[in-house]
């Protein structure tokens, strides 16, 4: 019997994100986690000034340490849609005059990439536009996932329990500070969160006891994004995560982590370097207790968010939710969901029974799935349209009836 070929898998990550390095950490453990005898893994690096290299070299996170020697060792590429259907090609952007310029042909695409203009839907709509198959969430998930406003807007529709909020743009603060302030105060009330509306990470989040350290924390959050979102902090709070993988007909939940912060507020320190001097272990490495010390029935009615905060999203793949307990009056609030968490959450699952290995290959089948439901999809309606214009792009006849 012959061998059955495998599947060439383009890893993409890094980025121009704040997570570019989270980012790195968290595609090196996805790519060596990969089956070598089920799937070529070809790693597909994004710089911070959006340029893409593949090599082997990029699987040897030690290498990252010099990115211009790395990148020397590495091949700059053009990712384009290929010859054969649902295949993509990388192929030199510095073309040879003999011989193919294709370096490798990719079957799907692994997205691992956190932060704005990566995981945010910007990735996810350049593979779409492509053609191409990839795993996680879509378009349209992906920026809801990374817009923490639209996000509680969609879940509070579906009935999942979101803290209240006030968003706005920086721009229109900084034009009418001392109304705006009044109008936050007003709705929301000290101690209050402060936090830019579509970074992760906990990247320029704040909390604010009163109106000096509310101006210095929206003037902190300003500097990371256009639109800053501010929420009541919950004085008694408990923090807990819980990975989910599935798509929108089928999710499936894992054990609960409880991390284990160092400050009022989780910090990327706390996510990244809790567990390891330099982050090299991403937020497998961070400090935390797994499983969390919940009730019974608050494990269940978790679990239960996040399964439907997943679905109601329209996640697909793995994804991260970070729910807050407010000890106080036992309320159950969603805060936010990662639909590319750090590290995959693979830790999460191993707690659950599911190795790395195997959660890989869900995550892949997952990406398989949605690209076969949208091959069934049409894009073009059969029609003559454009005989009905003229070569100005004007309706024949137009000219006459404008006049």
């Amino acid at each position: 019997m012959a061998k059955s070929m495998k599947i060439a898998v383009g890893v993409l990550f890094g980025g121009n994100s704040v997570e570019h390095e989270v980012s790195v950490i968290s595609a090196n453990q996805a790519m060596h986690a990969l089956n070598a005898e089920k799937y070529d893994v070809v790693p597909i690096y994004i710089t911070k000034d959006s340029r893409f290299f593949t090599g082997a070299a990029l699987m040897n996170i030690e290498k990252y340490k010099n990115i211009p020697s790395l990148l020397n060792e590495c091949e700059e590429v053009i990712l384009k849609k290929g010859a054969q259907k649902a295949k993509a090609e990388l192929v030199r952007a510095v073309p040879k005059h003999f011989g193919t310029n294709v370096v490798k042909t990719v079957d799907i695409f692994l997205p691992v990439v956190h932060g704005t203009n990566v995981e945010d839907g910007t990735l996810q709509g350049y593979l779409e536009m492509l053609g191409v198959p990839y795993c996680g969430c879509d378009v349209t998930s992906s920026a809801l996932g990374m817009d923490k406003y639209a996000m509680k807007c969609v879940l509070k529709d579906a009935g999942v329990k979101v803290l209240d909020a006030v968003c706005f743009y920086g721009k229109e603060y900084f034009k009418a500070q001392e109304a705006k302030i009044a109008e936050i105060e007003e709705k929301i009330g000290y101690p209050m969160i402060v936090k830019p509306v579509n970074l992760g990470s906990s990247v320029g989040i704040k909390k604010a006891h009163d109106r000096e350290e509310l101006i210095d924390a929206i003037d902190e959050a300003a500097g990371f994004a256009p639109k800053i979102l501010v929420e009541r902090a919950v004085e008694k709070l408990r923090e807990v995560n819980c990975s989910v993988i599935g798509d929108y007909e089928r999710a499936e939940s894992s054990v609960l982590e409880e991390p284990i912060n160092s400050d009022e507020i989780l910090s990327y320190k706390d996510k990244y370097q809790g567990g390891s001097k330099d982050g090299s272990k991403g937020m497998s490495g961070s400090s935390r207790k797994v499983p969390a010390e919940v009730t019974e029935e608050q494990e269940k009615t978790i679990r239960e968010m996040c399964e439907r905060t997943f679905k109601a999203l329209g996640c697909s793949g793995v994804a991260r939710i970070d729910v807050m307990i407010d000890e106080a009056d036992g309320q159950i609030y969603v805060n936010e969901i990662n639909t590319i968490p750090g590290s995959l959450s693979f830790y999460l699952w191993e707690a659950a029974g599911v190795p790395f290995e195997k959660l890989m290959d869900k995550i892949i089948e997952c990406g398989e799935k949605k690209f076969r439901e949208r091959e069934k999809l049409s894009f073009s309606y059969d029609t003559n349209l454009l005989s009905s214009f003229d070569a100005k792009g004007l309706k024949n006849g137009a000219k006459n009836s404008a006049k």
